[in-house]
C-alpha cells in the first residue's frame, strides 16, 4: 500500500485534531504503518524520529516489547467491565503503586480517560466538596496566564491560549486569570527566581480579594505546555501552596503533561516539595499506549462525599471506560520500567546532552531564548532579538519547520514559533544531536523571507 492511496482513503473520509484541513491541500498527511523505539516509518519505508512523543505520551518508545507483553496478558483474561459496583486487580494495583509514589497525602484515585476529562473532574469535585461544606459561594477558579487544560468546556474555560478559547468564550464559565510567573516576561537579567516571587505578589492578591468565592487554583506544575513551552521557578509553586492553605482555597496540579520523569523528577511538585489537593495524571501515565487518566485527591476531600445516598453527596461523574483493564495493565508496565531502570538518572544525562547539543543557538540572532525544564527543550524563534520582537502568527514560521524537518526524518510539531524537543526516554545521544542539526537548519529555512 503507498502513501498516496492512504492519503486519498483518510481525506475522503476523516476530520484530524488541531487542523486547518484545507492545509492538507498542500501540506501531505503523513500515513504511519509502524513504530519502533523512537521512530515512525510511513508506507514507503520512510522513518521519522518521533522528537515530540506523539504529543508528548510516549515514554519508553513505540512497540515497547515490555509493555507489549503486559497488554497482551491482560488481553487474554479481562478486556474491560463496568467500573460502578465492579472492580478488577489492575486498577487496585496502578492505585496502590500511584499512591505510594505521588507526593503526600494523595489517598484517592478517580479515573476516567484523557487529560481533558481529569481536569473536568478534578474542576466539579473541588467545587461540589465545597458545595457539601456548605460553602456553595465558592464557585470560582484561578488560572495562569498562558496556561492550557484540555478542550472540553470546562478545562477549556480555566485555560488562557486564545487560539482555543477565544471562539467558544460564550460557552464557558467565567475565570480568573493570574499572570504567568514564566522567566521568559522576567527583565533583562532578572533571574526566574525572582521573576516568579515578584509574580506571586499578584497571584496572592487575588487570593486575598476572591478567597470567599473561589473553589481552587489550577496550574501546570513548572512547564505551561501548550501555552508555549513556558516555565518557571518552583519556589512560584512553593508560595503558591502556602497561600492556599492560608485563604482556604484548593490546589489543582495538572500534571497531564509534564508528570512521569519529563521535568528532571518523577513529578514536577517534587521539585518545590508540595502537595496538591487533586493532582491530574494522564499522557505518560500507559507510555502512550491506551487512554487513561487519573484524579488522585485527600482523605479529606474524600470523606466530603461518603454519606447515606438520600443526602445527595455522592460525586456521580462518570465515563464508560474508567479504569479499564488494558489500560491499567499499561500503566503497570510502564511504572515497572521506571522501578527496574535507572530512568530518572538516565534522563538527567539526555538533559545534558540536549543542552550542549542546541546551547550554540543561544546566539543565533533569531533565537530569543533556549529554556529547558529537563526532558522538555524549547527554542523560541523572534523576528529581532534586541527588541524581543515576535514574528507575526499569520506568517506561520513555525510551519516551515515543520515541513523541513519531515524532509530530513523527523517529526517537530512547533507551537507557533517555538520549537521544541519532548522526546521518547529511549532516545540516543546521537539522535538528539540529529535533532539539534534538523531544528537549526529548520530555523534558518524559516527565517528566510
Amino acid at each position: 500500500m503507498s502513501n498516496s492511496k492512504i492519503i486519498q482513503r483518510d481525506l475522503s473520509i476523516l476530520w484530524h485534531p488541531c487542523t486547518q484541513m484545507k492545509d492538507h491541500e498542500t501540506l501531505p498527511l503523513i500515513p504511519i504503518k509502524r513504530g519502533e523505539g523512537v521512530w515512525l516509518e510511513d508506507f514507503e519505508g520512510k522513518r521519522y524520529i518521533d522528537a515530540i512523543s506523539s504529543w508528548w505520551v510516549n515514554l519508553f518508545g513505540h512497540a515497547n516489547p515490555r509493555i507489549n507483553a503486559a497488554v497482551r496478558e491482560q488481553l487474554e483474561q479481562l478486556e474491560h467491565v463496568i467500573f460502578a459496583g465492579f472492580s478488577h486487580e489492575p486498577v487496585i494495583e496502578l492505585s496502590e503503586r500511584l499512591i505510594q509514589i505521588t507526593p503526600p497525602d494523595l489517598t484517592r484515585c478517580f479515573y476516567a480517560d484523557n487529560g481533558s476529562a481529569a481536569v473536568e473532574v478534578a474542576l466539579k469535585m473541588s467545587f461540589h466538596y465545597w458545595r457539601n461544606q456548605g460553602q456553595s459561594q465558592k464557585t470560582k477558579f484561578i488560572t495562569l496566564q498562558d496556561s492550557y487544560h484540555g478542550e472540553t468546556l470546562g478545562a477549556l474555560a480555566v485555560g488562557d491560549v486564545a487560539l482555543y478559547k477565544e471562539t467558544y468564550a460564550p460557552l464557558l464559565m467565567e475565570t480568573i486569570t493570574a499572570p504567568s510567573p514564566a522567566g521568559c516576561y522576567a527583565e533583562k537579567g532578572e533571574s526566574y527566581e525572582n521573576y516568579a516571587r515578584r509574580q506571586f505578589e499578584a497571584m496572592k492578591a487575588l487570593l486575598e480579594k476572591h478567597a470567599h468565592e473561589l473553589a481552587a487554583v489550577i496550574l501546570e506544575p513548572l512547564v505551561q505546555c501548550a501555552g508555549g513551552m513556558r516555565m518557571y521557578h518552583p519556589v512560584y509553586l512553593s508560595l503558591l501552596r502556602e497561600a492556599c492553605y492560608q485563604y482556604n482555597v484548593h490546589l489543582i496540579a495538572d500534571e497531564i503533561a509534564v508528570g512521569f520523569g519529563r521535568t528532571g523528577t518523577m513529578f514536577a511538585c517534587e521539585q518545590a516539595d508540595i502537595s496538591a489537593d487533586f493532582l491530574c495524571l494522564s499522557k505518560g501515565l500507559t507510555a502512550g499506549y491506551l487512554p487513561l487518566s487519573v484524579v488522585l485527591t485527600t482523605d479529606e476531600v474524600y470523606q466530603a462525599f461518603y454519606d447515606d445516598y438520600a443526602t445527595l453527596k455522592a460525586f456521580l461523574h462518570s465515563h464508560s471506560y474508567t479504569g479499564n483493564p488494558l489500560a491499567c495493565k499499561a500503566a503497570l508496565a510502564t511504572l515497572d520500567i521506571f522501578a527496574e531502570d535507572n530512568v530518572i538518572e538516565n534522563n538527567r544525562t539526555l538533559a545534558k546532552t540536549m543542552n550542549e547539543a542546541t546551547r550554540h543557538l543561544q546566539d543565533h540572532p533569531h533565537v530569543g531564548e533556549i529554556r529547558q525544564q529537563g526532558m522538555i527543550l524549547a527554542i523560541e524563534m523572534v523576528k529581532n532579538k534586541a527588541k524581543r520582537e515576535v514574528y507575526p502568527w499569520q506568517e506561520r514560521r513555525g510551519l516551515r519547520v515543520y515541513q523541513y524537518a519531515l524532509e530530513k526524518g523527523a517529526l517537530l510539531r512547533p507551537l507557533g514559533n517555538v520549537i521544541y524537543f519532548m522526546p521518547p526516554y529511549v532516545i540516543t545521544s546521537e539522535q538528539i544531536q540529529e535533532l539539534a542539526e534538523i531544528a537549526q537548519g529548520g530555523i534558518e529555512s524559516a527565517i528566510r523571507e
